[in-house]
C-alpha cells in the first residue's frame, strides 16, 4: 500500500479523525488509525470502542495510490504532517510491518499493527433516517449540551435525549438540578416519537463535526448506534441504554411571575457576581421588585458583591437563590436580545426562555442559601 497527498489536504481530515483517539488506551490499536486506499480514495478510521470517525479523500493523481490497507499511531502521524512544512506532498509507504513517511528532505519510520485487529462498532439495521441542515443541527446540540451531566453515577444523563416525531427533532440534556431542552420543527419520516440517549463524547464530537452551513447532515439511527454523515464524514456512537427521566414533569406550569430581562445586561450583572460568589456552591441570591432585580453574593472570606438590573416585573417581591453558573449559561443559550424568567415562589424552579421563542427552555432549580 501507498500513497501521496498534499500536506494541506491531509492535516484537516486527520484532525477530525484523530480527535476521536484517547490518549490512555487499554488496547494499543486503538491508539491507530486505520489507513486504507481503496478505489483511489483515501480512507482513514479512528475509534475508542464507543464513537467512531471515519472519512474519505479523493486522490487527485490516481497512479499515486496502490490499494492496500494498515493502523498507524494517530498522534505521532498527527505531529508529523503538522511539524512538516507547507506545501510539501507527503507519501506514505508500507514495508514489512513499518510505515515510512517522506516529505521533501524528511524520512520518518512508524511502527504499525495489523489492520484485521482494528475493532468497529457493529451497526445493525437502521430503524430511522432523516436528513436536515448541519447549521441547524449544530445550533440546537450548542444550545443544549452544556446541561449534560458529567461521570454522573445516574449513566443516562451522561448524555443527551434526541426525541423524534412526526414534525420535530427534540433535544434534552438535564445533570438534575438543571435542564435545557430546544425544540426543531421538520417533516420527519417518523409517525411515532423515538427516544435514543447520545453518549456525552458522542454529542461532542458530532457538534464538532458539523459546520455553520447549509449544506445537509444525513442521521440514521438503530437500537444501539447513531450515525451521522456529512460530506466525505461518517461519524458513528454508541447509544446509552437506559431510561431518561420523565423530563415533562420537570418543566415548570403556571409560573405566575414573568420576570423580561435585556440578556447582555443581566449576562453581565451575573458573571460579576459571580466573582465573589462561594466556589464550592456558586450560589447567588435574586431579589426581584417592582421594575427591579438586585443580586446579591458572599462567600466564606465575609466578601459581598451586589449588582441592580432594571427589568420588566410588576408582580409581588420575591427572593430566591440559584447556582450563578446554571443561570449565567441558560441566558448565554438563548438568542434573543431580551430573555424572560417564569417563577412561582421562592422553592419552586425557574425557567428562562429567548423572549417570543417557545423552541427552546432552560429550567433551573432552586437552591438554599
Amino acid at each position: 500500500m501507498k500513497f501521496t497527498i498534499q500536506r494541506e489536504s491531509l492535516i484537516r481530515p486527520l484532525q477530525i479523525v484523530s480527535g476521536v483517539v484517547e490518549r490512555r488506551q487499554t488496547l494499543p490499536i486503538l491508539s491507530n488509525i486505520l489507513v486504507k486506499i481503496e478505489d483511489s480514495r483515501l480512507h482513514m478510521t479512528a475509534t475508542d470502542l464507543e464513537v467512531e470517525m471515519s472519512i474519505q479523500l479523493n486522490l487527485v493523481d490516481q497512479k499515486k495510490g496502490e490499494p492496500g490497507e494498515i493502523t498507524i499511531p494517530a498522534r505521532k502521524f498527527m505531529d508529523i504532517c503538522k511539524a512538516l512544512p507547507d506545501g510539501v506532498d507527503i507519501n506514505l509507504t508500507i514495508d514489512g510491518d513499518r510505515a515510512i513517511v517522506r516529505a521533501g528532505k524528511s524520512r520518518f519510520v512508524l511502527s504499525t499493527l495489523p489492520p484485521d485487529d482494528f475493532p468497529g462498532i457493529d451497526a445493525n439495521k437502521d430503524i430511522l433516517e432523516f436528513s436536515m441542515p448541519q447549521i441547524e443541527l449544530k445550533q440546537a446540540i450548542e444550545r443544549t449540551q452544556f446541561a449534560m451531566a458529567h461521570q454522573d453515577v445516574r449513566y443516562y444523563l451522561n448524555g443527551m435525549l434526541l426525541e423524534i416525531s412526526s414534525n420535530a427533532l427534540r433535544l434534552v440534556a438535564t445533570d438534575g438540578h438543571r435542564l435545557a431542552l430546544c425544540d426543531h420543527s421538520f417533516e420527519s419520516p417518523q409517525n411515532e416519537s423515538q427516544q435514543v440517549i447520545v453518549p456525552r463524547k458522542g454529542v461532542m464530537e458530532i457538534a464538532r463535526l458539523l459546520e455553520d452551513t447549509d449544506s445537509i447532515a444525513k442521521i440514521q439511527m438503530g437500537s444501539n448506534y447513531i450515525r451521522v454523515t456529512t460530506d466525505g464524514v461518517t461519524f458513528t456512537s454508541k447509544l446509552i441504554d437506559g431510561r431518561f427521566p420523565d423530563y415533562q414533569n420537570v418543566l415548570p406550569e403556571g409560573g405566575d411571575k414573568i420576570v423580561i430581562c435585556n440578556k447582555s445586561e443581566l449576562k453581565q450583572a451575573l458573571s460579576r457576581v459571580s466573582i465573589l460568589s462561594n466556589e464550592k456552591y456558586r450560589g447567588v441570591r435574586l431579589q426581584f421588585s417592582n421594575g427591579l432585580l438586585r443580586i446579591f453574593a458572599h462567600n466564606p472570606e465575609q466578601e459581598e458583591a451586589e449588582e441592580e438590573v432594571v427589568v420588566e416585573y410588576s408582580g409581588a417581591n420575591l427572593e430566591i437563590g440559584f447556582n450563578v453558573t446554571y443561570l449565567m449559561d441558560a441566558v448565554s443559550a438563548c438568542t434573543t436580545e431580551n430573555v424572560s424568567l417564569s417563577l412561582s415562589d421562592a422553592n419552586s424552579c425557574c425557567m428562562i426562555q429567548p423572549q417570543s421563542d417557545s423552541g427552546c427552555k432552560y429550567v433551573v432549580m432552586p437552591m438554599r442559601l
